[in-house]
């Protein structure tokens, strides 16, 4: 009974949005799109259960994804059902994949499992006076990124999807120049992982050339359940957890904003649990229209963690919290950070790779996350500019040039290699309102040794 409610209450949903399409006038300031997706993903069997090859499963997949604007303003949701089909003696059987609906199958609580339902709520872009968004992030970044930088929680699709929200308002939306505010939750439902920063710029109301723009702010960042994606035998290992709070002093300064060159200067002041600290001095920004750049040098304290809160900190972070139980050790030392890419036709092209690491030689024994170089690189290819194909990729590794078992002790060869990886990538190609999507993400589990791959196929018609 409950699937053929389901099934019939999916129908529906489709009947409407199809009416909503048709009704819609073209000159109307509403947009309106839908996509309706058909394929195969792979899932967990029980997704309460340990992950690894036993405990999946390949279900076929049934999306329906309304996308509706207004000016500014965009709603899309994602109501995907996921069944198999099973031959019984009575016909066709339809299983459904009752982790989708079922907060105790999934291991859920209700927001958790219905509030990613809703693919995005958005206004504006980061930058703007306003800028307003729910839903999935790649990019959770407050200020100069030293504390939270490209924070992601999309590190568990497509099995999982995470709802977080993001709200900065700058003080110029209503002439009052003077303050601003940035606040960011990587997950609404459990409110785990949050952060803001409040700043200020004391000499706007001046006509002093680029002093005018000068912002000092002050960032606080948290996570309140450091051990959230931990294994049993981790938890038992270390115990209960506290929540970690980062906190720091920032300034950031517009230098150059020409068409040949655009630049920035910032400087932060950060300090962790323990008594840990660590600073930074930068500039970045734009050369030519279109070469992105940025370098750091960093000044830190012993056993400092620079951008706690980054781009794979759910997969790494009870890695993370297990370094900051310890007490912090050795002397100050200096790091760095190098930024290179580029941005071509209006972002149809983007391309960005990050190395940081630290200057000192990494220690025999007890090497710790931050002994050793971490890159990032991201590749996006919009649609329109090859044919129809467009995709995204991203490869972020750590430890580089760590000694085994963590690594291969060579820096050249850690860096092909997928331990300690995040790699994702999604294909789409089009050809009239039909779209083939292939996504693929293979993520290391640094408390398993296991490598967790899943993928999906889906044909969709976009409207």
């Amino acid at each position: 009974m409950r699937n053929r409610l389901l099934i019939v209450t999916l129908l529906v949903f489709i009947s409407l949005s199809f009416v909503v399409a048709e009704g819609s006038d073209a000159a109307s300031p509403f947009g309106f799109k839908f996509e309706l997706g058909l394929g195969t993903e792979t899932l967990p069997i029980d997704p309460t259960a340990p992950a690894d090859s036993t405990n999946q499963a390949t279900y076929q997949k049934l999306a329906l994804k309304p996308d509706i604007s207004f000016g500014k303003i965009g709603v899309g949701l994602d109501v995907t059902l996921h069944f198999n089909i099973k031959p019984g003696q009575n016909g066709m059987a339809i299983e459904i994949y009752e982790p989708d609906w079922i907060p105790e199958k999934a291991g859920k609580s209700f927001f958790e499992l219905y509030l990613p339902k809703i693919a995005y709520v958005r206004y504006g872009q980061k930058g703007e006076n306003l800028f307003v968004k729910l839903g999935s992030f790649d990019d959770g970044t407050l200020g100069n990124g030293f504390i939270m930088g490209n924070y992601s929680n999309t590190r568990f699709l497509p099995e999982t999807r995470i709802f977080g929200a993001a709200l900065d308002v700058d003080g110029q939306l209503l002439d009052f120049p003077y303050v601003g505010i940035e606040t960011f939750a990587g997950n609404l439902a459990k409110f785990d992982v949050f952060g803001s920063r409040l700043y200020v710029r004391p000499l706007a109301g001046t006509e002093m050339p680029l002093l005018k723009n000068l912002q000092i702010g002050a960032t606080v960042a948290a996570d309140t359940d450091p051990l959230r994606y931990a294994s049993d035998a981790f938890r038992t290992a270390i115990g209960s957890a506290d929540t970690v709070t980062i906190a720091g002093v920032d300034t950031k300064l517009p230098v150059l904003s020409t068409p040949l060159v655009n630049m920035a200067a910032f400087a932060d002041l950060a300090f962790e649990p323990k008594g840990r600290w660590g600073s930074m001095v930068g500039v970045g920004g734009k050369l030519a229209g279109f070469m992105l750049y940025g370098a750091q040098i960093r000044l830190l304290g012993p056993d400092f963690i620079p951008t706690y809160f980054d781009g794979s900190y759910d997969l790494f972070r009870h890695l993370k919290y297990q370094a900051l139980l310890q007490e912090a050790s050795g002397s100050v030392y200096a790091g760095w950070l190098a930024n290179l890419g580029f941005s071509l036709l209006s972002d149809a092209i983007v391309f960005q790779a990050t190395l940081d690491g630290p200057f000192k030689a990494a220690p025999d024994t007890n090497p710790r996350i931050t002994d050793y170089p971490h890159l990032r690189g991201v590749f996006t290819l919009a649609e329109g500019f090859l044919a129809g194909f467009s995709f995204d990729a991203l490869y972020e590794k750590y430890y580089l040039g760590a000694p085994s078992p963590i690594g291969t002790g060579n820096f050249w060869k850690d860096l092909v290699s997928p331990e300690n990886a995040v790699i994702g990538a999604k294909i789409n190609y089009r050809t009239g309102p039909a779209v083939l999507s292939l996504l693929y993400n293979l993520r290391y589990d640094p408390a398993t040794g296991n490598y967790i791959v899943t993928s999906s196929l889906m044909s969709s018609i976009q409207f």
